[in-house]
């Protein structure tokens, strides 16, 4: 017993000093990623039963403290940049995927999920249309387990290609953002690539994750739920304020670099936290059929959106 209790007081102290290292500069958002996965499959997630009411809490601070590095007119170009693009893929994305999950014949819900996972904001997108359609608990945890996979090749990947292709930052910033599923990983690659990519995809994203309301009522019809409550991603409105103080307070305007600094730090921790909830088990569950559409709309949200950009931006 005393050695099981020594046994796991080790693990949370390795757990806790992992994520204190992913505060600091010196570890970069993949690497963050890759450490929180590396755990879970070597030593397991002393905290895995209360990590996850955490994450969505610390990225959407994050992601309001991201607001405070830029100004209005900024955030207003990066909007109507991708605008278009977004409108879209979302639609192109959720019409693709329906049929393509009748053509693999896969259970409506579970099509469903990763069809407006990969169409507008990964995880959280799942977790606001769940209530709605009421899927199964396993059909849940089989679309997040899929969208967070896709999520962690994506951070790996999308940096180098976007080199390789000699993308400009405003360009890889507005691929991110519609390219890649969650806002955590959207992040983490554009503030890989540089800070400019960051403001690009930090507020298409954003305003790409408010789809999740109009899409939320069609789903209610659709699924004839007249009883379900659509979720609204109320965060969004304080990224907002965050710009607003910003660009008309000179006082949060000179705070605004430390920060945007503890707000990258806080993505970076939260990716770390994504990883360790990834583990083999997890990943074993995910069947063929499944991850055959996700890959399929994945990849053609990618490499459409990347057309896109290279020849109408």
């Amino acid at each position: 017993m005393k050695s099981f209790i020594s046994n796991e007081r080790s693990k949370k102290i390795i757990f806790i000093l992992l994520a204190v290292v992913c505060l600091t500069p010196i570890v970069s958002s993949p690497v963050a990623l890759l450490l929180g996965f590396i755990l879970a499959v070597f030593l397991g997630n002393p905290f895995e039963k209360t990590l996850h009411r955490y994450i969505h809490l610390l990225l959407q601070i994050s992601i309001v403290g991201l607001g405070f590095g830029l100004k209005l007119d900024e955030a207003l170009e990066a909007g109507k940049s991708g605008l278009i693009l977004t409108v879209i893929s979302i639609f192109t994305v959720m019409i693709l995927g329906y049929f393509a999950g009748k053509f693999l014949k896969l259970e409506r819900p579970l099509s469903y999920l990763i069809s407006v996972g990969t169409a507008i904001c990964g995880g959280s997108a799942i977790a606001a249309i769940s209530p709605i359609i009421k899927p199964s608990t396993k059909q849940i945890s089989l679309a997040l387990a899929i969208v967070f996979t896709l999520n962690s090749v994506a951070l790996f990947i999308y940096p180098p290609i976007g080199h390789l292709l000699n993308l400009t930052q405003e360009q890889f910033g507005l691929w991110c953002a519609i390219g890649i599923h969650d806002t955590s990983s959207v992040v983490g690659a554009a503030g890989k690539y540089g800070n400019e990519a960051l403001k690009i995809a930090t507020t298409v994203k954003l305003a790409r994750a408010l789809w999740i309301i109009p899409v939320s009522v069609i789903t209610m019809f659709i699924f004839k739920s007249k009883e379900s409550k659509v979720k609204v991603p109320w965060f969004i409105g304080y990224f907002i304020v965050a710009i607003l103080l910003n660009t008309y307070f000179p006082f949060f305007s000179q705070l605004g670099s430390g920060i945007t600094v503890g707000a990258k730090a806080g993505l970076n921790l939260t990716l770390f936290f994504i990883g360790s909830t990834l583990s083999v088990q997890t990943l074993k569950t995910i069947g063929f059929k499944p991850l055959a559409l996700a890959v399929f709309l994945w990849i053609f949200i990618s490499t459409g959106s990347l057309l896109y950009i290279l020849n109408f931006d």
